[in-house]
């Protein structure tokens, strides 16, 4: 089947378009940063009418909110722009609105278990999963209490799984 991963699932077959939302805890750091990525590999391959792409959070703490100063730093070291980013909390309608929703972590992948229909839990991954060098299992740890090293350690699973995602998708794309 098309859309095959490491992991052994597949993307679920979409006719034209995806739509893909990561989830974090507070919609500051690793979620925005893997959306920005993703994001602008999209563009990068034309694939912007295709491929739509949003995060949330599990948590209300941040709503309205910039993604974290030291995220948005680390991002623009690597070419992308995560200051337009407003963090939202996760609602049951994404799970309508979204045929992917990625978790950072299991706690976050446990929160939106609760909160889809079981009809929807096929649409719940982990971000890992997707990794290729970094390994799929696991969780895309949260920088918050390290120093800049965190970030760049984030950035790069990130980036590797965004890599993994993306080659997903465009097998999983009607041509």
């Amino acid at each position: 089947m098309r859309g095959k991963h490491p992991a052994g699932q597949s993307i679920p077959p979409v006719l034209a378009k995806a739509s893909i939302l990561f989830v974090c805890k507070g919609n500051i750091r690793r979620s925005p940063t893997a959306a920005g990525k993703i994001r602008r590999m999209v563009q990068q391959a034309g694939l912007e009418e295709r491929i739509s792409v949003d995060s949330a959070g599990t948590g209300d703490w941040h709503v309205g909110q910039g993604a974290d100063s030291r995220a948005v730093q680390a991002a623009l070291g690597r070419g992308y722009d995560l200051s337009p980013h407003r963090a939202r909390q996760l609602e049951s309608v994404d799970f309508h609105r979204f045929d992917l929703i990625i978790a950072m972590d299991e706690g976050h992948r446990a929160h939106m278990a609760r909160l889809a229909k079981p009809s929807q839990a096929h649409k719940i991954r982990m971000m890992t999963e997707f990794a290729r060098r970094h390994g799929q299992a696991g969780a895309v740890p949260d920088p918050y209490y390290g120093g800049p090293e965190g970030f760049e350690q984030v950035l790069d699973l990130l980036e590797d799984a965004a890599a993994g995602l993306l080659d997903d998708l465009r097998s999983a794309l009607a041509p």
